[in-house]
């Protein structure tokens, strides 16, 4: 099963490559990478090799880690909470993100010393922070993290939104809301390198405490009857994933319905149980977000769409769905 699916991923990627203004084959895509690992000596045109190394390669494998980080935040959110709406930016991530990007890219703050993915990152776990009091910390449940979260995404866009509408300056207003709304068009290999380890360390971690995830799905009491030691659980969990999420939303913005969708499809294939359904969410996320980056440049001609209008025409309908289940169900 996992041959396939990251034949598949290695297939998505090759397309994503190939889609642009200039059009590369996908045997071009695989010469030039295997060229460049010393397997192969196919004779390719520099401009195809420049093309693919420089700019789209990176950007599709940071597409893939973005999404699997995504959905595996998700997938850990659901099982925290025990709901099934759950999703990574229900701690207030995205909202303190997009404060401290327009603090930098609007106010001015850090005086150019400071980056708008600096100054994003900084504005997340500041929300995540706000949260966790606003939540007393790992005593609270799973009621009060989500009212906390909401709490502290009212708050934080409502800062966002008045900076934007009170600036100035129309263009960087409009700068701010393109990358709002999600874009990898600025991503290359050193991006690639710290979302890949931090996803990484953060899919082996929860790999090494499925378990205790597992237990989870019984409440919080059932699980500290099993042994758990509940606080310092939940504190490791919301701590990888405010991590994750706050790397990715820093790189390329806020994507939504990625963590929502994802983990009730990995759940359809393999069942609840969190070592088979974490890794599947970080294989589904992947692919699911190199295609949604495809779309993003193939459904409009000579036009980008923002990624998180792409991912939301998947995810509404879905997350309409799951509703309506929910509502039958009770």
């Amino acid at each position: 099963m996992l041959p396939v699916c990251l034949l598949i991923i290695a297939l998505v990627v090759a397309i994503s490559v190939g889609i642009g203004d200039l059009p590369i084959p996908i045997s071009t895509t695989f010469a030039a990478i295997t060229n460049r690992l010393g397997w192969t000596h196919i004779e390719i045109s520099r401009i195809y090799e420049t093309v693919i190394w420089d700019y789209r390669l990176s950007r599709a494998l940071v597409a893939a880690f973005c999404g699997a980080g995504l959905a595996l935040s998700g997938a850990i959110m659901q099982s925290l909470l025990r709901n099934p709406l759950a999703e990574p930016y229900v701690l207030g991530i995205s909202a303190g993100a997009s404060t401290g990007a327009v603090a930098i890219v609007i106010l001015g703050f850090g005086a150019g010393a400071v980056s708008l993915s600096a100054g994003a990152f900084t504005g997340a776990f500041a929300a995540f922070l706000f949260v966790a009091l606003l939540s007393n910390g790992t005593r609270g449940g799973a009621d009060r993290t989500i009212l906390a979260g909401v709490a502290a995404s009212q708050l934080f866009n409502a800062a966002t939104s008045y900076v934007v509408t009170t600036s100035g300056n129309a263009q960087q207003a409009r700068d701010v809301m393109f990358w709002l709304l999600g874009s990898f068009g600025g991503v290359r290999w050193p991006e690639l390198a710290l979302v890949s380890v931090i996803v990484g360390f953060g899919l082996l971690a929860c790999l090494l405490y499925a378990r205790v995830l597992d237990a989870f799905a019984f409440g919080d009491e059932s699980a500290a009857a099993l042994g758990v030691n509940v606080g310092r659980a939940r504190l490791l969990f919301f701590s990888l994933t405010a991590m994750i999420t706050a790397t990715i939303v820093s790189m390329v913005g806020s994507i939504g319905f990625v963590g929502l969708v994802v983990p009730h499809a990995a759940r359809f294939f393999v069942g609840p149980v969190h070592i088979r359904l974490l890794p599947t969410c970080a294989v589904l996320g992947a692919i699911f977000m190199v295609l949604a980056d495809i779309a993003s440049r193939a459904l409009v001609p000579q036009q980008v769409l923002p990624i998180g209008v792409v991912t939301a025409l998947v995810g509404v309908p879905f997350f309409s769905v799951i509703l309506y289940r929910l509502q039958r169900a009770s």
